[in-house]
């Protein structure tokens, strides 16, 4: 019998490569879709939202993420440090993007350090509970905890195509599962 991170990491590499085959066309329909209906989030006016800048075949939600801060957010991005530090920096459109690891680009270490109230986060796999598979670094988690120890409570929105979903996903004690997530089918909230 698989262990529960053998289940997990073929969970992530058949739900990665369905979201892999997706065109790069039909990719950006499908972002813009996310992004209509990510446009409804509610949030008070300074909130931060933690967005991410997409790699590989993951959704582009920069058009969300500027409908997001005319509404009034501030936007950060996630910044891998490390393989146990991520922190999260303010995205401007006035600041020049950088190299930042792992593939992505954002903001320099000159950009305002912000802890998010909402995070808008990539994944390779959900399930209508609400449980998340991640890349398998644990970043998230680790970021989310740091949060809470803060004494935070952020919203968890989990970004995703509808290929992704799950009947179930294997969910240990020290996974976070997510509040809701955002597809290109619409906005699901969890209990």
């Amino acid at each position: 019998m698989k262990t529960m991170r053998e289940q997990k990491a073929d969970i992530r590499k058949e739900r990665l490569a369905l979201r892999d085959a997706i065109g790069v066309e039909e990719r950006l329909e499908k972002s813009l879709a996310i992004a209509g209906f990510g446009e409804a989030i509610a949030f008070d006016p300074g909130t931060v939202i933690s967005g991410f800048m997409p790699i590989r075949s993951e959704a582009d939600i920069r058009p969300l993420m500027d409908a997001l801060r005319k509404k009034g957010a501030r936007i950060c991005v996630p910044v891998v440090l490390d393989k146990e530090t991520i922190l999260f920096r303010e995205l401007r459109p006035d600041v020049p993007l950088v190299d930042t690891g792992f593939g992505t680009r954002g903001p320099g270490p000159d950009a305002a350090e912000l802890d998010p109230d909402l995070l808008l986060m990539p994944l390779s796999a959900f399930d209508a509970a609400g449980n998340r598979i991640g890349y398998g670094a644990g970043h998230y988690d680790r970021a989310i905890d740091k949060l809470r120890k803060k004494g935070m409570d952020p919203h968890l929105i989990g970004i995703a195509f509808d290929c992704q979903e799950v009947a179930s996903v294997p969910a240990e004690p020290h996974d976070v599962g997510l509040t809701a997530i955002i597809t290109e089918s619409g906005y699901r909230e969890f209990d």
